[in-house]
């Protein structure tokens, strides 16, 4: 059993959106941090039904229950009709609800009431290093960060039928597109694509449709937390900035899958490219949990000069490289960005065992290291 990082029964007391993608471990840990809350699972069928065909019972179901209870409603998306009795509960009542979801696509676009801000969004990731006894980062790049996949011998077979669940269930199910094929060519072309600059034209042309639906996949992928967009930081009055988005699956694993990637080994591309995917995810995790809300972007100038992350506004410049030996030629975008940003933080991150700061003031961090740093608020 892993020990989450993320302490939702933290949070101010007012009702939440606890979103995340499917087998992040949402319900395990309401079940575990609200044991006296009442749960009602919108995926047992009689539930769903009976509220389906008679929204009110939630209502009178809520009443009747002792003052100060608080309850959770697990896979709200299923039934967004419900959100007009849980505002009528919180403002009437001052009941307090947990509700939790893999998709926000449902509640966004059937134009339902979104409670007027009376509950908190809040997201779970997948697992990060330090909620992970003996962490180790090659069976994380190669088998990813959810809770059932990382420590299993079969993490294959299960990444395989994660994919073809969430197509059935997220995609198949909610009839988000048309054509089921194409959108499965799509995750593979949008897998190969993953960490890079995006770029709809060609990403269509690979995949057989046209630039507007290769967009609205994309969409469909970010509203159903399967993927994020990190933005181009685009400050410089030296040069001229690359200004599209990089796209990024969720987890590294499902990337691997995707790709047909197996036993990913320190040297290649391939490692490198799920090393720094593993990363960002990370910072992604960190930057959510803690509710910094940092700008997390990445800089490129068109002569091809580049950082993977900038954190908040050119605070801090990482670079990261799965050598294990960083030497002067890894470093060239850092040094880059310094010159722009003479007072940013520059930090490569790597698996060199040795943590050192060159003469341009660029420290150099195992990654291990850098992930205890940032967990202890020491990197920002």
């Amino acid at each position: 059993m892993y020990q989450r990082i993320y302490k939702i029964e933290d949070e101010p007391e007012e009702s939440l959106f606890l979103f995340g993608a499917r087998q992040t471990g949402k319900t395990t840990l309401i079940r575990q941090r609200f044991p006296k809350a009442v749960f009602i699972d919108l995926l047992q069928s009689e539930i769903f039904t009976s509220l389906q065909n008679n929204p009110e019972r939630l209502r009178q179901q809520v009443k009747a229950l002792p003052t100060g209870t608080t309850v959770i409603i697990d896979e709200i998306q299923q039934l967004p009709v419900l959100l007009n009795e849980i505002h009528w509960l919180i403002s009437n009542c001052g009941t307090r609800f947990i509700l939790c979801g893999s998709s926000a696509r449902k509640l966004k676009r059937s134009g339902v009431n979104t409670l007027g801000g009376r509950a908190l969004p809040c997201n779970l990731f997948p697992l990060v290093s330090r909620e992970v006894d003996d962490f180790d980062i090659h069976k994380a790049v190669n088998n990813g960060m959810l809770p059932k996949i990382y420590t299993s011998t079969a993490s294959r077979r299960l990444l395989q039928a994660y994919v073809d669940i969430y197509l059935k269930e997220e995609i198949k199910a909610e009839a988000l597109v048309r054509n089921l094929a194409s959108f499965t060519r799509f995750l593979e072309t949008a897998a190969m694509a993953d960490g890079e600059i995006v770029n709809y034209q060609n990403i269509a042309s690979d995949c057989g449709v046209s630039a507007n639906t290769a967009k609205e996949y994309f969409n469909i992928l970010i509203d159903t937390l399967i993927g994020y967009m990190i933005p181009p930081y685009t400050k410089s009055q030296k040069r001229k900035m690359v200004q599209a988005s990089r796209f990024y699956f969720f987890d590294v694993g499902i990337v691997n899958y995707l790709l047909r990637r197996r036993e990913l080994t320190p040297g290649t591309p391939e490692y490198g490219h799920a090393f720094e995917h593993l990363v960002i995810q990370e910072i992604i995790a960190y930057n959510g949990y803690t509710h910094k809300d940092l700008r997390i972007s990445y800089w490129r100038t068109y002569t091809g000069q580049e950082v993977d992350v900038v954190l908040g506004d050119a605070e801090v410049a990482i670079e990261i490289k799965s050598t294990d030996n960083i030497e002067s030629r890894h470093l060239k975008g850092l040094k880059a960005f310094s010159q722009d940003f003479p007072t940013a933080r520059l930090i490569a991150v790597s698996l060199d065992p040795f943590d050192r700061k060159t003469d341009a003031g660029i420290e150099i961090m195992n990654v291990h290291r850098f992930f205890d740093a940032m967990w202890d608020d020491k990197i920002i």
